[in-house]
């Protein structure tokens, strides 16, 4: 309407655009369209409104699409969009509605877990986390500060980057960038590491070719990690020791349950192939191998960035891993033994 009666006062087309651009703000009509708009009025046009025309009927979205999407997709989880909307005889951007905002489907990637469980270890492991979830009810936080951690990892004296790692800021007008596939360097060491909810304890290393050996571990815990626990935790070996591994044959061993009881430690019920529920594993070992991806080191310099990476973490980094646990106890109980994704 203001374009008609401002070409009706023989006013030019750009001075029409400079008075809507001042009265309305210069996102609101380009001056191509005024152009366009004036270009109509001259061959005729009198209406200011916008004239109706034909549209394509939403006839995709009915319920009877959307019971059969529901049945295409329950009968096969991993059928693509293109492919419902060749069965639906629509278009695909009509089948990824009716999937995604209709049904509220999302894809997602499968996660990889240590072991499928059956029956059997669901219900040991239900069993094995209510019992600490039990003694967390009755002790609160003492019971977790009495934890006492460890595992063994290997570590590469060099790894290459993760794609996720790789990512960089891209101009449409830079080149596309490229990662060359790399083999993590045979050279390598085992580390082996404790540690509770105020830090650090031990950190240990073996060169490629050693094995874990129950004699291996009782020795370790007795000529290594008792010192430290009564140079670093004054107080903490008068009160019981729990100590939380893995559930693998050295830790299981006669041999290692005699040094337990000489030391007069307890080790915590920790049922089979449960990484999940190891601290180590979902809290220290990861983000630890994370900072030396794509560093190159020798031996000795491996050992010196490990030790330099956990004394530079917070307590209260070692102190949440730790409460994690109860977090993790709960979803397994709520899931009735089974894997806890996060």
């Amino acid at each position: 309407m203001v374009i008609r009666f401002l070409w009706a006062e023989c006013v030019l087309g750009a001075q029409i655009h400079l008075h809507i651009c001042a009265q309305y703000g210069d996102k609101v009509l380009s001056r191509r369209i005024v152009y366009e708009c004036i270009e109509m009025f001259k061959n005729g046009r009198t209406s200011v409104t916008d004239a109706e025309c034909s549209r394509r009927p939403a006839t995709a979205t009915t319920t009877r699409t959307e019971e059969r999407t529901l049945e295409l997709i329950c009968e096969n989880r991993r059928m693509t969009v293109e492919e419902v909307a060749g069965r639906l005889n629509v278009s695909v951007g009509s089948a990824y509605s009716l999937i995604h905002d209709s049904l509220k489907f999302s894809k997602v990637c499968s996660r990889w877990v240590p072991k499928e469980l059956t029956e059997e270890r669901k219900r040991k492991r239900l069993y094995i986390c209510s019992r600490h979830m039990a003694h967390y009810r009755e002790e609160g936080d003492n019971f977790l500060q009495q934890i006492v951690t460890g595992d063994e990892t290997w570590l590469h004296h060099y790894k290459p980057k993760s794609k996720r790692q790789s990512f960089q800021w891209k101009h449409p007008s830079s080149p596309v960038a490229k990662k060359f596939k790399m083999q993590p360097s045979a050279g390598k060491l085992m580390l082996t590491v404790f540690w509770d909810s105020q830090g650090p304890l031990i950190e240990t290393y073996q060169e490629r070719g050693t094995t874990v050996t129950s004699a291996m571990y009782c020795d370790m815990l007795q000529r290594e990690l008792k010192p430290s626990i009564r140079s670093k935790r004054r107080g903490k070996l008068s009160k019981e020791i729990l100590l939380l591994h893995e559930n693998a044959r050295p830790y299981t061993a006669a041999h290692m349950l005699e040094t337990l009881k000489q030391l007069k430690w307890e080790a915590m019920e920790q049922p089979a192939y449960s990484l999940d529920l190891v601290p180590s594993d979902f809290h220290l070992l990861g983000p630890l191998k994370n900072a030396l991806r794509g560093r190159r080191f020798s031996c000795d310099d491996v050992k010196a960035a490990v030790h330099q990476w956990l004394r530079a973490q917070s307590k209260t980094f070692f102190a949440d891993g730790i409460k994690k646990l109860v977090g993790r106890w709960e979803k397994c109980i709520a899931k009735q033994g089974d894997y806890i994704e996060k």
